[in-house]
């Protein structure tokens, strides 16, 4: 209709005014408020670690690494209480002739040419720009050459400027901000999401010391510490530990499930690699091959591979402002290749290591590569008809509805909001597909339970159709580099059967690709348990004198009475959604004794119209999927799907939640 209404102004010569008052021009600080997502990504809440809270923390601490790596000050303090945070370093200082230039003023900053900081995360200080212009509060105090000053602001403008005053605390910068709640709706910052943060600072600045609310972070050993804090399986020889000026790298292998690796760049944690983790992968590889002089495939000298690189390049070059992913070809400009760097670093300080490691690293690395060579070729037959038969069904694949964007596409525009969902059952999966976002989000609907795979082969991928299927969709056979999706969503019912599918799709991706799960990809869909709502019949009882006297008034026949009670109001709220029991007992408060309440045990009871305002970007409630350093995966799998043990049997009991 809008179309045809359109048409006929059109054909009436009616048309748009545009002059020169529709030209607009934004402040800077105005922009990063209405376009948030070019500057941090997503806002959030806080309830992952992507959200845009934790970004903004990350800027300012990226600041102060910068000044680390310079040599400035080796001591960085971080304090978070109530959704304040402070940040203060011990490095040079920013000039105070430019202080407010520096954090005010956009492409403004000491990191244009590439002088003061020559291997710097940020490049002309936008970062903390955008956490002054999203802050309710922003203060900044600068230590230098024995005197201070502070500047404060609340949503980047200016409230107060003192005069340089001497002062014999030690230099450097200190940043206080509370971001803007009316943009963080609900925010909290986690703790584990910081700590995790401040890990990763002190695993890539050997000899930095972090203190995150009182607890101290050092390393001494740096991308080694790293690697063994995320291993979660015993490592097959010790770790070879290399490093130079500009890179450091470390690597094993463990009796894992696919390849497991970690990137960074002048600093910056690279979650979705880029050019450097690319060129990593296949320069490893290759020097390997050579050193054993056999014609090894290089998926098989890769395959239960944990490795981490650290590079550090000039004017690095990223393919967002979040910076998860390295776009930059060469070392500096117009210099040498990250290619070439890595494969003279590696064919030089790897082979070397090797030669003087023949019985316990290169013999045991050897005797790794072999036996993942016998299983691949085992598994070729099957892996090739399964292929065969997946591309087939992929035309009319009836398990999959696809979206149009896809993680893996270079040109795809947002590609982290790519998501999946797998469901049970047709019902929930045509909830889901009615609603969701199709450029966005894909469905992948399970006939039924699906095969418990502990203890089995990979030969179970292939030759089960479900797996078959579900691997296929996610192409995810010869690693991560061409996952379709960002988010996999698992989204089952909240009873007995829907727990037990959750588990059961768990143990397929920990068994078969763990490092989808470390990479933070797999996620539980929390959906709400309860309904608290006012029933119509009561609803329309209670506000029927009001709305007949909104029609009498309508009408022009309702008169006020002085001292006449006015009706009722109806409440702004006769529907809540809970995701627990608290919030379902606010809400009982809040609707009064005569509200009802529904418990949701499957999703198919819940409409498209319900579904819609949950799976959204803005409102969907994600709970990750993760794996801690105390979690030994192959004695983790072994507990909750092995045998019956009594120490299983005595968990469940202990840990049983009966519905009342």
């Amino acid at each position: 209709m809008k179309e045809t209404k359109d048409t006929e102004l059109l054909a009436a010569g009616t048309t748009v005014g545009y002059s020169d008052s529709d030209i607009k021009t934004l402040e800077w600080d105005e922009h990063i408020r209405r376009r948030p997502g070019m500057y941090i990504g997503k806002l959030g809440d806080g309830s992952h670690a992507d959200d845009g809270i934790y970004v903004l923390l990350k800027e300012v601490l990226d600041n102060s690494i910068d000044e680390y790596v310079m040599g400035a000050g080796k001591r960085i303090e971080i304090s978070i209480q109530d959704g304040l945070v402070t940040v203060r370093d011990y490095g040079r200082g920013i000039p105070l002739g430019k202080l407010i230039d520096a954090t005010s003023k956009m492409n403004t900053g000491g990191k244009i040419d590439s002088k003061a900081f020559k291997k710097s995360v940020g490049l002309n200080g936008v970062g903390i720009k955008a956490v002054n212009a999203l802050s309710i509060h922003c203060e900044i105090t600068v230590w230098r050459d024995g005197l201070t000053k502070t500047v404060r602001y609340s949503h980047a403008r200016l409230l107060e400027e003192t005069e340089a005053v001497p002062s014999d605390e030690p230099s450097g910068t200190q940043v206080t901000f509370r971001p803007d709640a009316e943009l963080f709706k609900g925010y909290a910052y986690k703790d584990e999401y910081v700590e995790a943060m401040v890990k990763n600072y002190a695993f890539l600045n050997a000899g930095l010391t972090l203190l995150y609310n009182k607890r101290r972070y050092l390393s001494k050993r740096g991308l080694a510490d790293l690697l063994e804090e995320n291993l979660t399986e015993e490592a097959l020889y010790p770790i070879i530990h290399l490093k130079d000026d500009d890179v450091e790298i470390v690597l094993t292998h463990t009796a894992q499930v696919g390849e497991d690796f970690y990137s960074f760049v002048n600093g910056q944690n690279t979650t979705q690699g880029g050019t450097h983790l690319s060129a990593f992968k296949e320069a490893v590889a290759r020097v390997i091959k050579d050193f054993f002089g056999k014609n090894y495939d290089y998926r098989d000298i890769r395959y239960g591979m944990s490795a981490a690189i650290s590079i550090k390049i000039e004017e690095p070059v990223f393919e967002s402002q979040t910076k998860t992913k390295l776009g930059s070809k060469d070392m500096e400009p117009d210099g040498r290749s990250i290619q070439k760097f890595l494969n003279d670093f590696l064919g030089k300080e790897l082979d070397n290591y090797l030669h003087m490691h023949p019985e316990d690293t290169a013999a045991v690395m050897q005797q790794k590569i072999q036996e993942s060579e016998r299983e691949r070729k085992s598994l070729s037959g099957v892996a090739k008809i399964a292929r065969e038969r997946a591309k087939k069904a992929s035309l009319h694949n009836k398990k999959l509805r696809d979206c149009t964007v896809h993680l893996n596409d270079p040109k795809a525009k947002d590609p982290e909001r790519t998501s999946i969902f797998i469901t049970e059952g047709d019902s929930a999966s045509g909830s889901i597909t009615t609603c969701r976002d199709p450029n966005y989000q894909a469905v992948f609907s399970l006939r039924g339970k699906p095969l418990n795979s502990y203890g089995l082969g990979k030969k179970v991928v292939y030759e089960n159709e479900e797996f078959n299927l579900l691997q296929a969709a996610l192409n995810i056979e010869d690693g991560l580099d061409g996952l379709r999706y960002n988010r996999v969503i698992i989204a089952t019912d909240a009873d007995d059967d829907g727990m037990h599918i959750r588990l059961l799709l768990i143990t397929f991706f920990l068994q078969f690709f763990p490092e989808l799960v470390r990479r933070g990809h797999v996620f539980i869909l929390e959906t709400p348990l309860f309904r608290v709502f006012l029933p119509k019949e009561q609803r329309k009882s209670d506000n029927f004198m009001h709305a007949a006297s909104a029609s009498a008034k309508k009408k022009g026949r309702s008169r006020k009475k002085a001292g006449e009670e006015q009706p009722s109001q109806e409440p702004e709220v006769t529907n809540i959604y809970c995701y627990n029991e608290a919030q379902k007992q606010e809400a009982l408060r809040q609707l009064g004794p005569r509200a009802l309440v529904t418990r949701f045990k499957g999703l198919g009871e819940i409409s498209p119209e319900q579904f819609k305002d949950w799976i959204t970007e803005e409102n969907i409630k994600l709970d990750p999927i993760r794996l801690r350093k105390e979690d030994n995966l192959s004695n983790l799998l072994m507990f909750y799907m092995g045998k019956n043990t009594p120490e299983r049997q005595g968990f469940i009991i202990d840990n049983l939640v009966m519905d009342e």
